[in-house]
C-alpha cells in the first residue's frame, strides 16, 4: 500500500458531482493536487485548490489536457437515468471511458479507479448478499446498466503492467451533497406520489457518501500491478442491508417527511412501465420517465451485496454507520432544507 499525498496529482472526472466532490475533498485533505474535468464552471472547487478543466469525457483533447501531469485517475463521470437515447449513454459511459483509458496509456498514468454500479450485475431477479462471482446478465433492459457494463469490462481488460485498474460498484449513495436520491424521494412524498413497488419488505444495501469516497481512496492506495485488487470489480455498501421501506422512510425523515405506507403491486408497476416506455420512445418524449420495467425491478427486488472482498483486498471498512449518517444528514437539511 502506498498512501496518497503531496507527491501525487489526481484527475477526478465528474469532480463536480456527488461522489466526485466527496473524493476531491478527501484527496485535498491528504495534500494531493487535484485536477477536475466537468462540463460546467465551478469557482468553489477552484477556490478549494483544484485545477478545473471544462469539457466532456468523450472529448479526447479535453481529457488529455486535464490529465497532463497526473499519476492517477478517478473516473466517476457518467450519464445516469433513463431519459436520453442510447447514443448518449454509449457516448459518455462507454466511449468516454475508452477515452479515459487511452489517455492514461498515452500519458503514462499508472492507476485508474473506475466508478461502476451494482446494476451491471443485476438482472430480472433479486440478489441477497451477492458477491463478485455474480455474472453479467445476458442482457440489460435499460441503457445505463448496459453501457456501464461495457465500460466496466473495458476498464478491467485494460489492467496490465503499466496501467493498474480497478472498478468499484457503490450501491445507492446518500448523504449531504446528494442532489438526486433523497431530494427526489422527498419531493415525490410531498406531492403524494411516493409508493413502494411490492410490499416494501425487499432488502437493499445503501452507501453513505463518505464511505463510498473512502473506498475509492483505499483502492487507489492499494492499486499496483501485483495488487490483489488489480483488474477486479468490487461491491461497495455500508454492509447494513435493510428493508427498502424502512431505509426510505428513515432517509426522508431527515428532511421532515413521511412516513410512506402506500404500495403498488410489482406486476402492475412493471406493466405500467412497459406502456410508458413505449409511449416515450414512440413519441420521442425527452423528459424523465416516471417508471420503466427496469426501475420497477430495481425497486421491488432484493439487492444486497457482500463487501468481504473489498475488506480483504484493500481494507475497506464502512466508518460511518447508517444511524450516524442519518444524524449528519438531518443536521445538514436543517441548514439546507430541500425545496
Amino acid at each position: 500500500m502506498t498512501e496518497l499525498g503531496s507527491n501525487n496529482t489526481a484527475l477526478v472526472t465528474g469532480g463536480s458531482g456527488f461522489l466526485g466532490r466527496a473524493i476531491v475533498k478527501m484527496l485535498l485533505n491528504k495534500g494531493v493536487k487535484v485536477h477536475i474535468i466537468s462540463r460546467g464552471k465551478y469557482p468553489d472547487l477552484e477556490e478549494a485548490g483544484c485545477k478545473v478543466f471544462q469539457g466532456e469525457i468523450s472529448d479526447e483533447k479535453a481529457v488529455e489536457e486535464a490529465a497532463k501531469g497526473c499519476d492517477i485517475v478517478f473516473h466517476t463521470a457518467a450519464k445516469a437515468g433513463v431519459a436520453e437515447p442510447y447514443s448518449e449513454y454509449e457516448r459518455i459511459n462507454y466511449r468516454g471511458t475508452l477515452v479515459v483509458i487511452e489517455t492514461c496509456k498515452k500519458l503514462g498514468i499508472t492507476k485508474l479507479v473506475y466508478t461502476s454500479t451494482p446494476s451491471v450485475a443485476i438482472g430480472s431477479k433479486g440478489i441477497l448478499n451477492g458477491d463478485e462471482s455474480l455474472p453479467y446478465p445476458p442482457n440489460h433492459t435499460a441503457y445505463y446498466p448496459k453501457t456501464k457494463t461495457m465500460a466496466e469490462q473495458a476498464v478491467l481488460i485494460a489492467n496490465g503492467p503499466k496501467l493498474s485498474t480497478v472498478a468499484l460498484r457503490p450501491h445507492l449513495m446518500w448523504g449531504p451533497g446528494d442532489n438526486h436520491l433523497v431530494p427526489r424521494l422527498v419531493r415525490k412524498t410531498r406531492a403524494g406520489k411516493m409508493k413502494f413497488v411490492g410490499d416494501g419488505k425487499n432488502i437493499v444495501d445503501t452507501t453513505y457518501i463518505d464511505n463510498a469516497a473512502e473506498a475509492h481512496i483505499l483502492a487507489a492506495e492499494h492499486l499496483a500491478p501485483d495488487a490483489a485488487c488489480a483488474g477486479k470489480a468490487y461491491f461497495i455498501t455500508n454492509g447494513e442491508p435493510t428493508p427498502i421501506s424502512e431505509i426510505t422512510n428513515k432517509l426522508i425523515a431527515t428532511a421532515g417527511c413521511g412516513p410512506v405506507t402506500a404500495t403498488i403491486p410489482f406486476k402492475l408497476a412493471y406493466g405500467i412501465g412497459v406502456i410508458i416506455e413505449w409511449i416515450y420512445r414512440t413519441f420521442q418524449i425527452k423528459s424523465e420517465q416516471p417508471i420503466t420495467p427496469w426501475m420497477a425491478c430495481e425497486l421491488a427486488h432484493d439487492h444486497s451485496f457482500s463487501i468481504e472482498a473489498a475488506k480483504r483486498d484493500f481494507g475497506y471498512v464502512p466508518r460511518i454507520s447508517i444511524e450516524e449518517g442519518l444524524k449528519i444528514l438531518a443536521a445538514h437539511y436543517k441548514e439546507h432544507p430541500i425545496k
